[in-house]
C-alpha cells in the first residue's frame, strides 16, 4: 500500500519541482508537530496567516459554535447572517469613517480581483495600475497588476489597460491621469523582501490620486490585522485609501478576505448589471465567526502592542557576518544573504532543526521572519539561535 507521502506525490498538485512535503499531524501555538512527534517552530505563521497562532482558543471556540447552528446556506448579501453582520460592523468600527463597507470574499486574490471590478464600475475608466514589485494575488486580474514579469510572462496576454510603476518615485505618479481608475499599492511591500512605502510618497500618491479622481486601493492582505505594530499598517501613515484589502490573518486560518470601501462606491454592485460581483462561499458563516474571533481578540489582548518590541529584539539578536541586511516593519521581516542558494542552505538546515522559515518571491536571497503575533521572547531568542547555528555551519 502507497503511504501518505506517495499519494501526496501522486495526486496533489505541486507548485514546485521539490516540495518541503513535511507531513504535519497536529499544529499548537507557535509549534507544529510531524507524524514522529518532531516540533517545528513556525516562523512564517503560514505566510502571514496565523497571526495568532495555530489552533487558537477563541478561534476554536468561536467556530465550534457556529458549526453547531449552520454552515453554509447561500450566496453573499442575500441572508443576514449573525457572523458576517457582527464582523462587519467590528471591522469597520477599526476604520475611518469612509470605509464602512465590507465584502467578504474567500481570499486575497479575490479581493483584489472584487475591487478591481468595483474600481472600473464606480468611475466608468478602465486603467489599472500597479507598482513594480507589487504582489497582490494570483488569478489573472491580479497577475495583471503584480510586479514582477517572471511570474506573469508565461500567461500573457492578461488584462488590457494596466501598467507598473516605480514604487516610491513622485515622478512616476504624473502617469496616473484622468483615464486611471485605480491604483492598488501595498503600504509595506512583501514580496519584494519587505519595501516600506516613504511616507512622503504615499501622501503625494493620494494627492495625486484626489486630482484625477481616481481610487487608492491599498492591499494590506499581508500587513493587515496587526502584523506591522498597527491594526492596519496605513494607521502608521496617516493616509486613508478608498479601498482597502484585508485576507490572511484575518481567518486564524480559515479562509476569508474582504475589501472594504463607502456604500456609496459599493452600491454600484446592485444595478446594470443587478449581482454586479457574486461569490458562493465568501463570508461563509464558519469563517465569519472565526474571523470576528480573531479581531476581538487582538483589539481586547496586548499582542499588536508588543510587536514593535519583539522587532527589536530579532534585530538586536540577528548580526552575523553572513547577513547583509535586515529589512522590517513590525513582525514581518527580510534578512538578506548573497544569494537564493545560500538562503535555500540556511532554510533548510532550519528546518532540520526544528524551525520554519521561507524566501520572498521577488527577492529570493532574502529568508522570511513573519511569525505568530504571540511568539514569545524565549522562542524569539531560540529561532535567532538556530538562524545564527544554521549560518556558523555554513561559513
Amino acid at each position: 500500500m502507497l503511504n501518505l507521502r506517495q499519494l501526496f506525490l501522486n495526486h496533489v498538485a505541486q507548485t514546485s519541482p521539490e516540495p518541503l512535503a513535511l507531513e504535519i499531524e497536529r499544529a499548537e501555538g507557535v509549534y507544529m508537530y510531524d507524524k514522529t512527534g518532531k516540533s517545528y517552530l513556525d516562523l512564517i505563521a503560514g505566510i502571514s496567516v496565523s497571526n495568532l497562532g495555530h489552533r487558537h482558543p477563541a478561534v476554536c471556540e468561536a467556530i465550534h459554535k457556529q458549526t453547531d447552528k449552520y454552515m453554509h446556506l447561500m450566496v453573499y448579501g442575500e441572508y443576514i447572517y449573525y457572523p458576517q453582520v457582527q464582523l462587519s460592523k467590528l471591522l469597520t468600527d477599526q476604520l475611518p469613517e469612509k470605509l464602512n463597507s465590507v465584502y467578504l470574499v474567500n481570499s486575497g486574490t479575490e479581493a483584489t480581483e472584487g475591487a478591481m471590478k468595483l474600481a472600473k464600475r464606480y468611475t466608468g475608466r478602465t486603467e489599472v495600475i500597479g507598482f513594480q514589485q507589487s504582489y497582490h494575488g494570483s488569478t489573472q486580474g491580479s497577475l495583471s497588476i503584480i510586479g514582477d514579469e517572471y511570474f506573469k510572462t508565461n500567461y500573457r496576454p492578461l488584462i488590457p489597460d494596466t501598467r507598473s510603476l516605480r514604487y516610491n518615485s513622485e515622478e512616476d505618479l504624473k502617469q496616473i491621469t484622468e483615464k486611471t481608475a485605480c491604483v492598488f499599492t501595498e503600504v509595506v511591500q512583501a514580496e519584494s523582501g519587505v519595501t516600506p512605502a516613504h511616507p512622503c510618497w504615499l501622501r503625494k500618491l493620494r494627492e495625486r490620486c484626489n486630482e484625477t479622481g481616481t481610487l487608492l486601493i491599498f492591499d494590506e492582505i499581508q500587513t493587515g490585522f496587526g502584523r506591522t505594530g498597527s491594526l492596519f499598517a496605513f494607521e502608521q501613515y496617516k493616509v486613508v485609501p478608498d479601498i482597502i484589502l484585508l485576507a490572511k490573518g484575518m481567518g486564524g486560518g480559515l479562509p476569508i478576505g474582504a475589501f472594504v470601501t463607502d456604500k456609496k462606491i459599493m452600491s454600484v454592485f446592485q444595478d446594470n448589471p443587478v449581482l454586479g460581483h457574486i461569490t458562493t462561499f465568501g463570508g461563509n458563516p464558519v469563517c465569519a465567526a472565526a474571523s470576528l474571533a480573531v479581531l476581538e481578540t487582538l483589539i481586547e489582548s496586548d499582542y499588536i502592542l508588543q510587536v514593535k518590541r519583539k522587532e527589536t529584539l530579532f534585530r538586536s539578536l540577528l548580526k552575523h557576518p553572513k547577513i547583509q541586511f535586515v529589512r522590517s516593519k513590525g513582525l514581518i521581516m527580510a534578512v538578506g544573504f548573497e544569494s537564493f542558494e545560500f538562503n535555500l542552505q540556511v532554510i533548510q538546515k532550519c528546518i532540520e532543526k526544528g524551525l520554519i522559515t521561507d524566501w520572498f518571491l521577488f527577492e529570493s536571497a532574502c529568508l522570511r521572519i513573519a511569525p505568530p503575533l504571540i511568539i514569545n521572547e524565549d522562542q524569539i531568542r531560540w529561532a535567532c539561535s538556530v538562524i545564527l547555528e544554521a549560518l556558523d555551519e555554513l561559513s
